[in-house]
């Protein structure tokens, strides 16, 4: 295959190399070197017997296209070989719905970790509490004592690494090996570290789940979800996207294609920036506390260097205590940072959050108020001047 590799072909070369040959074939492609997008429904048969026997690649472009196919073989070369399948959705939360729903049946009970982003929580106590499946929260530091939780009924575990907002880090080898004991599937939320800085397929996780409408998209342009799963899991998330209709807009999936050949030098500036960031808040008197597992200091960090090649541009800050007036000071007074939701483009964020409320195994008390930072690809000393002006509006308010 020219200027191609497909999944399986790929396993000696680097991920960085992987990301930029995989998913594609120059010759297929009349020399072009990106995959056309293919915006199509219907897909014509040559013959009867072809249409009787559904006999073709392609079937139905809700099914998939060239343009799905050629995402699907460059997301299976970076997640390795672990990787049977990965299906895709048309956003982070419809990924992981997609995944709950396949692997939960009524009467079925599973395990969540309590630092999960706030709508996978929302999803499992509204729709699959109503389909007669029961959600239990564990504290994400939990590590083989989860063992204690399990229920004859418990069919999966689901763990964020680090958490989104707070960034507790599980350790997921210990939970999976005890999940796999009592017969349960693991699920990953992998969105901060992406497949190229953590392979969780290949640490006992069965399914892994990525918003990539934030580091693969890069560009704050698409709303995008990937599961990629193991032969084990691979044929409940291919049966359930079927039947549940979902797939992606294919100006989505360029767009992630797309992104996704820059993920690597894009991911090295989030992860330089995001750390000289961290190490530089740690010393400023406003700042009790930086949350960022890739800091030498952070309780979470023996984990993240066993498991994680690398660490985005997303970390947590707790200010001294002060008014919610202060902070909102600090946030008004910003004007490299933005403010609002999401994460992964190039630009920064800063948002600020209170986990108390939905937290139910654990005690979300920080210390004071507590602020969400996206480090984006501007120059650091402009963001640090950003951020000084901010910390004076704080203190004067």
């Amino acid at each position: 295959m020219d200027s191609a590799d497909g999944p399986g072909a790929s396993n000696a070369q680097s991920a960085e190399t992987r990301l930029v040959t995989a998913g594609r074939d120059t010759k297929a492609q009349k020399g072009f070197v990106n995959p056309p997008v293919v915006r199509g429904s219907t897909v014509l048969y040559p013959t009867a017997d072809d249409l009787h026997a559904h006999r073709g690649e392609f079937q139905y472009g809700r099914r998939g296209t060239p343009t799905t196919r050629a995402l699907q073989d460059l997301l299976m070369a970076l997640e390795g070989p672990q990787c049977a399948g990965v299906g895709i959705a048309p956003s982070g939360l419809a990924a992981i719905s997609t995944t709950l729903l396949s692997v939960t049946k009524s009467g079925d009970h599973i395990l969540v970790c309590d630092n999960a982003y706030r709508p996978t929580r929302n999803f499992c106590n509204g729709v699959l509490a109503r389909y007669g499946v029961e959600t239990g929260y564990f504290d994400p530091l939990i590590g083989g004592d989860i063992d204690k939780l399990f229920k004859p009924n418990t069919r999966a575990v689901l763990v964020e690494a680090p958490g989104s907002q707070s960034f507790e880090m599980p350790d997921v080898r210990a939970i999976a090996a005890v999940a796999h004991a009592r017969g349960a599937l693991v699920i990953d939320d992998n969105t901060w570290a992406t497949p190229l800085y953590r392979r969780s397929l290949e640490q006992g996780v069965d399914i892994s789940m990525q918003a990539a409408t934030k580091y693969i998209g890069g560009h704050s342009d698409i709303m995008f979800g990937t599961i990629s799963a193991n032969a084990t899991a691979w044929p409940a998330i291919q049966e359930s996207s079927r039947l549940l209709g979902i797939c992606a807009g294919p100006d989505d999936v360029f767009l992630a294609l797309r992104g996704l050949r820059t993920l690597s030098v894009r991911l090295a500036q989030h992860h330089r920036s995001g750390l000289e960031m961290a190490r530089w808040l740690q010393s400023r008197p406003e700042v009790v506390r930086v949350l960022h597992p890739a800091l030498e200091s952070d309780p979470g960090h023996a984990i993240w260097k066993r498991d994680f090649t690398g660490a985005s541009g997303l970390f947590s800050i707790v200010l001294t205590p002060k008014p919610q007036a202060a902070v909102d000071a600090m946030l008004d007074s910003l004007k490299l940072f933005g403010m609002g939701y999401s994460w992964g483009g190039f630009e920064s964020l800063a948002i600020p959050f209170d986990c108390a409320d939905y937290r139910t195994a654990t005690t979300w008390e920080p210390g004071g108020p507590a602020v969400r930072l996206h480090i984006g690809l501007e120059n650091v000393d402009d963001l640090k001047a950003d951020l000084e002006r901010g910390f004076a509006a704080f203190n004067a308010a």
